[in-house]
């Protein structure tokens, strides 16, 4: 019974979309529906990925479970309208990669913003007594500028957070470490040039991917569908789902600032356009 019920599964393509700036909500949704895909043991998932990037640790995090999942199943990646920065490094964790020619990405690279209001604090009255531990324990603090030790320091931890973004491409892409340096310096470029550069295998659509996917497990690509694991959201909230586009853009406005507020000071595998 256990084996008629998985039967199904084996003949369908698993589908996970990500979308939007990758942060810990999106890590702990990617990996249960990782989970999920190994569970059921859909032969071949199709990762959609349509984001500009996000959290260095949570892209980490979701490329290592890919990593870990396509030494059991094929996993093969569609890059959307864009897939940049962190979106690329995700990309790394499948078997193959398909991107549109027109698709933004690249943007290989990491960045780290504060904000410096000493000016208007000083314009408004505002000063803060600060008591530190040590004298790095309120870098990046926003009432004052850097010191050198200080964008030293900084600096430091970006080239290292670099280095780690250029080996896992140089890695998923079968690419030397000083050829993804060539293109890796934070340029965006399209889908075509992607394909030139060694970033992606194909060009072409979600569904050409589909096709790829059940291809490459032995599938017929005319009748294998799609199996797409959406998160899962509570009846209310289904309900209000189908608000208006006003609504929406709205709500995903709030969503943009929640996260640049939530990670400044963090360094980011993020376009920033």
């Amino acid at each position: 019974m256990l084996r008629l019920f998985k039967t199904p599964f084996r003949k369908q393509i698993a589908r996970l979309e990500i979308t939007g700036a990758i942060a810990s909500a999106t890590r702990k949704r990617v990996l249960e529906a990782l989970k999920t895909v190994e569970e059921r043991r859909f032969p071949a998932l199709l990762l959609r990925i349509d984001s500009p990037g996000g959290t260095v640790g949570d892209s980490q995090e979701i490329y290592s479970a890919l990593k870990r999942l396509r030494e059991k199943i094929k996993i093969v990646a569609s890059f959307g309208n864009i897939s940049a920065s962190g979106g690329v490094y995700i990309g790394m964790g499948a078997s193959h990669i398909v991107a549109n020619p027109g698709t933004i990405t690249g943007s290989i690279g990491v960045i780290l913003r504060g904000n410096n209001l000493e000016r208007l604090l000083d314009k408004i009255g505002v000063s803060f007594k600060t008591i530190k531990s040590g004298p790095y324990k309120d870098i990046l603090a926003f009432d004052r500028e850097l010191t050198e030790p200080e964008q030293h320091i900084l600096q430091e931890l970006i080239d290292t957070s670099y280095r780690q973004f250029v080996q896992s491409v140089a890695e998923g892409r079968n690419l030397t470490e000083e050829a993804v340096r060539s293109f890796a310096d934070g340029r965006i470029f399209t889908g075509q040039q992607a394909l030139e550069l060694g970033v992606v295998d194909r060009l072409g659509t979600e569904e050409d991917t589909r096709r790829w996917a059940a291809e490459l497990v032995g599938l017929d690509p005319e009748k294998t569908k799609c199996f797409t694991l959406e998160e899962r959201k509570p009846p209310l909230q289904r309900l209000l789902s189908r608000e208006s586009t006003v609504a929406s853009g709205l709500s995903t406005g709030v969503d943009w600032l929640e996260f640049e507020l939530s990670t400044s000071g963090l360094p980011l595998w993020l376009y920033r356009p």
